[in-house]
């Protein structure tokens, strides 16, 4: 039977060592693979580099590491560990596979560059484990989500569901923009609220829900009207905004808004049985100006409480606003850019229908002037609005 120091010998034949020194010169080219346990990890790592534990390391590289043309420098504390996943990763296929010689410790004592990495508390890997599991988020994308900013305008149908399956994902900050107060007839399908609090300010009662259902999220709340005097300070400095408003002006001012703060805007809207999502990521794919230049008049564009809404479906449409903002976040998948969705809850059917850009766009068009300005005049009735604010749906 042989010895772990005649195992150790055998692999190192096989594999190729590289000094620090060397190694160095490929940061920014080659994949670093960290492969100690999570307690020496937290301690320090090598910028940039994949933590898998040796104890993983079958089971998992293959989908944090897909390309095994990718050349991969592997290092532990002391550089055995990484000879044996060097040996591994070659047994998997893998092509350009070479183990650090002295491993991290070398590294650092030689004054190499190392970070000290963000790491997920024990409670908040309990807590985001199924996302954990997931090789397209894993630990990094989960810390990505709790260092983003989203901005919900309105907490009402849409807003709801939204911010709660934003919330229980674990974005770190959600703001909230509402002037509204709690009604009864709101909770058919406003489901941030309840009974008990009927006639509160509805960011207060949003903010209480959302908290207890997650202690990581920072609800940032706003009880003013949105309108052309502040909205660039509140949307400054988010990374995606969930507009669940039901009137035209302020989606043409938060159309506005976005391509001058270039940040993306995730669109829903809901009317009796149907609702549509979409995307505006500005000059990236078309804006709302591309979509709808010009509001319909108001009697083709009733309210939600002029014509109804099923109560189930903002919970649909809201919950998949909240599945495109984490794509936006992440980087996943593709996103609505340049395509609307549209459901009918009776039919029980998506269709999905393309949205162009307008090289003529007055708003995102070359040579477009932006102009904040407020647009109550221009679109629906003040019976719409409440003192020229958004209504939640």
């Amino acid at each position: 039977m042989p010895s772990y120091r005649e195992l150790l010998n055998q692999a190192k034949s096989q594999i190729t060592e590289i000094d620090a020194t060397e190694a160095e010169t490929r940061l920014g080219q080659a994949t670093f693979l960290d492969v100690r346990e999570l307690d020496e990890y937290e301690q320090g790592m090598i910028p940039g580099s994949v933590f898998i534990p040796r104890g993983h390391l079958e089971s998992q590289v293959e989908n944090k590491i897909t390309d095994r043309e990718t050349p991969v420098v592997v290092y532990c504390a002391g550089g055995m560990r990484s000879a044996f996943a060097a040996k591994t990763l070659q047994d998997l296929g893998y092509h350009d596979v070479v183990s650090l010689a002295g491993g991290f410790g070398r590294w650092k004592d030689q004054g190499r560059p190392w970070i000290t990495p963000a790491v997920l508390t024990p409670e908040q890997r309990n807590r985001y484990h199924r996302h954990l599991l997931l090789p397209e988020i894993g630990d990094s994308g989960q810390q990505k989500l709790l260092a983003s900013k989203v901005l919900l305008l309105g907490a009402g149908g849409l807003g709801s569901p939204a911010a709660l399956y934003l919330a229980a994902a674990g974005v770190g900050t959600l703001g909230i923009v509402d002037m509204d107060v709690v009604d009864a007839s709101n909770l058919q399908r406003q489901i941030l609220h309840n009974m008990e609090r009927v006639g509160e300010r509805k960011v207060d009662s949003a903010k209480k829900t959302l908290t207890a259902i997650n202690p990581d999220v920072n609800v940032v709340t706003y009880d003013v009207r949105f309108g052309a005097d502040n909205i660039l300070d509140i949307i400054e400095g988010y990374d995606v905004v969930v507009d669940g408003t039901d009137n035209f002006p302020t989606r043409y001012l938060l159309n506005d808004a976005s391509l001058l703060k270039h940040i993306p805007v995730v669109h829903g809207s809901i009317f009796r049985f149907e609702g549509q999502v979409t995307v505006f990521d500005p000059y990236n794919g078309p804006c709302y100006r591309c979509l709808l230049p010009e509001p319909p008049p108001p009697e083709l564009a009733p309210s939600c409480a002029e014509a109804g809404v099923l109560g189930v479906l903002p919970g649909i449409i809201g919950s998949i606003q909240a599945l495109e903002a984490i794509k936006i976040l992440l980087d996943l998948g593709d996103p609505l850019r340049g395509r609307l969705l549209a459901y009918d809850a009776l039919e029980q059917s998506f269709r999905t229908f393309k949205v162009r850009r307008d090289p003529s766009c007055p708003a995102c068009g070359e040579g477009a002037e932006i102009v904040i300005a407020e647009y109550d005049d221009q679109c629906l009735p003040h019976a719409v609005l409440k003192d020229g604010s958004f209504v939640s749906h």
